[in-house]
């Protein structure tokens, strides 16, 4: 979590230099899920004028704005930026346009960074309609606090006189917390087919002299609950909504991923006794529901377990925190790599909208160990006087003898590239809680951003490691600046993630995980087609592996009803959603493993992998 306020006193105690090494965390320079996205939305920039109730709260695993309601590509629509919102999903507002990258006006001084601007809606009503636009919204969440001078503020578009208007705004502080605004809409110029609405932010790059690399994302404003509607009044800010609010975490006690036959030695042990699930119900009355969870065998196609929670009766504005007692341990007969959608929906009543009542997570069991959620945040390394040979090690354990092959770790794109620098890779051995004996290191290392959809880079080792209980895996600085790898603020790094500082071990004082990966086992083989098994699969599409396109056969089908075709990444993140059609046109994806969905109506009738080529 970057946390402008504590940078600029370390900044201020310590001018003109900072005169000890320490640790340090940023912001982000570019966002990878958006520099790998951008190029797969299909934005519309004439859409049909829309009708009212206009509802968003961003429930949806894409990481951009839904096309159907937006008409741009500059938010970030995310889980990871605050554990306060409303619903499941949130649109952040930052410093970063919609590949991803630091905008090119980017400075010190306050500049207009993103937009999100609706689609033409049909408002040609009259005042005594009573319509309202509400929406909630949050400075920092779990990222940069805005300062004074920076804000967020709404337009409208008046379709009389072709203008924009602006008609609210909020300076950046430190107050916590989702805030409700409701806005009545009675002027004329405004109550016209063709109305618009826009939120924007302005924010302002923190000074940094003594380290470019250090210089990243902020000032965050997240919003949330987006409604437009008519026949509503001052106190009407939310549907009549039971929803999720938070998204799935790994089932696993303490790894998001791990390899499966490490599991297999413990899993009694690190298999979670329970699907912990959040949801709220928003309304004013008392509301019932049930709860479903289903878990699915991707790779073999079948379901492993699905049942029921039963129904439940929740208050008016209540938050909900529920945990299904889970007996089963994520089994499978695949010995290289594992793959398991877990899902819960809650049934509701039929007018509550219907995208915030499933949530899915992806339980991956591949050649690596981790313990972050494949989303950076910010940006951790150490940095300052004394910080030249400074080593930042992670903790991790082989549960049998096993042999590491290599180390993946998510490097950050940094301002004025000035990230661009040599290191020492390192391997340790355990002495009773930090890093002993060096068991391997590699010299002249030069940071690299990943290539894959969630940046990771990966550094072979050639020979492989011999590794049994714990080791630590990491680096060793070859000046006082900052390295800026990914780090994550949701998960917790549980005294695992430490640092070396002029002879001595720290645990670190940082909130969250470090993106570090070891790849153990079998010699790693980096084409694609090693990781394609036997096609087993109950969903038929061909050619698998495939470069531009993939084609399902309608005979397969059972019916000639409207089908869906979507593809994730082994993230959960929505990548593409088209209607199924002759040749669904997959050239965007970068090459990699994904997961193709066909639904018809909202049901999911199979998932299958995709192998996507060069």
């Amino acid at each position: 979590m970057i946390l402008r306020t504590l940078t600029n006193i370390i900044l201020i105690l310590s001018c003109p230099l900072i005169l000890t090494g320490q640790e340090i965390v940023t912001g982000l320079t570019s966002n990878p899920l958006l520099k790998k996205t951008y190029s797969l939305s299909a934005r519309s920039l004439a859409a049909d004028t829309l009708k009212l109730p206009f509802f968003d709260d961003f429930s949806g695993s894409a990481v951009l704005p839904d096309s159907r309601k937006w008409s741009d590509d500059y938010v970030f629509i995310n889980n990871t930026y605050s554990d306060k919102q409303i619903t499941s999903g949130i649109a952040t507002f930052d410093a970063l346009n919609s590949s991803g990258r630091l905008y090119d006006n980017a400075s010190e001084t306050s500049f207009k960074a993103d937009y999100l601007t609706s689609h033409p809606i049909d408002l040609s009503f009259s005042p005594s309609d009573n319509i309202w636009l509400s929406f909630y919204y949050q400075p920092g969440g779990l990222g940069d606090i805005p300062e004074e001078n920076d804000s967020l503020t709404l337009q409208m578009y008046s379709p009389l006189d072709k203008r924009w208007y602006s008609v609210w705004r909020a300076d950046g502080d430190s107050a916590d917390g989702f805030r409700p605004v409701l806005l009545k809409i009675d002027q004329e110029k405004f109550l016209r087919k063709g109305f618009r609405f826009r939120f924007s932010n302005y924010a302002s790059l923190s000074p940094n002299v003594n380290d470019p690399s250090m210089t990243g994302n902020c000032d965050h404003w997240n919003i949330d609950y987006v409604l437009l509607d008519r026949n509503r009044n001052e106190g009407d800010t939310i549907f009549p909504d039971v929803a999720f609010r938070k998204p799935f975490r790994s089932l696993l006690k303490n790894h998001e991923a791990m390899p499966v036959t490490q599991f297999n030695q413990i899993y009694l042990q690190e298999m979670g006794a329970t699907i912990p699930i959040k949801y709220r119900n928003n309304d004013t009355i008392v509301r019932n529901v049930t709860r479903y969870f289903k878990i699915w065998d991707v790779y073999d196609n079948m379901e492993a377990i699905s049942f029921s929670a039963g129904a439940t009766n929740i208050d008016p504005l209540t938050n909900v925190d529920y945990d299904a007692n889970l007996f089963y341990t994520f089994n499978t007969f695949n010995r290289d790599s594992a793959l398991f959608k877990v899902t819960s929906w809650l049934i509701t009543d039929d007018f509550d909208p219907k995208e915030n009542d499933t949530v899915t997570y992806f339980q991956k069991f591949h050649n690596y160990f981790a313990f972050d959620d494949g989303t950076a945040e910010a940006g951790y390394g150490v940095n300052g006087l004394g910080s030249r040979n400074a080593m930042v090690a992670y903790r991790f354990r082989s549960y049998t003898k096993d042999t590491l092959r290599a180390i993946s770790i998510c490097f950050n794109d940094s301002y004025m590239n000035s990230n661009q620098r040599a290191f020492g890779l390192m391997v340790w051995k355990d002495n009773s809680g930090i890093p002993g004996d060096v068991i391997y290191s590699r010299q002249e290392v030069i940071v690299e951003q990943g290539e894959d959809i969630n940046g990771f880079h990966t550094y072979f080792l050639p020979s492989g490691v011999a590794v049994e209980n714990i080791f630590y895996v990491g680096w060793k600085q070859r000046s006082e600046t900052f390295l800026n790898a990914g780090f994550d603020v949701n998960t917790p790094h549980r005294g695992n993630l430490l640092y070396w500082m002029n002879g001595t071990w720290f645990t670190s004082q940082k909130s969250g995980t470090l993106m570090i990966r070891p790849i153990v086992g079998p010699p790693v083989n980096t084409s694609v087609h090693d990781i394609y098994q036997n096609n087993r699969n109950k969903l038929h599409f061909y050619p698998n592996p495939a470069s531009d396109y993939i084609s399902f056969n309608r005979n397969d089908l059972p019916d000639n009803s409207l089908y869906t075709v979507s593809v994730t990444d082994i993230n959960g993140k929505e990548l593409i959603r088209v209607p199924l059609n002759d040749k669904i046109d997959i050239s965007a994806l970068k090459a990699g493993m994904y997961i193709v969905s066909l639904s018809r109506n909202g049901l999911a009738l199979g998932h299958s992998r995709l192998i996507k080529t060069k």
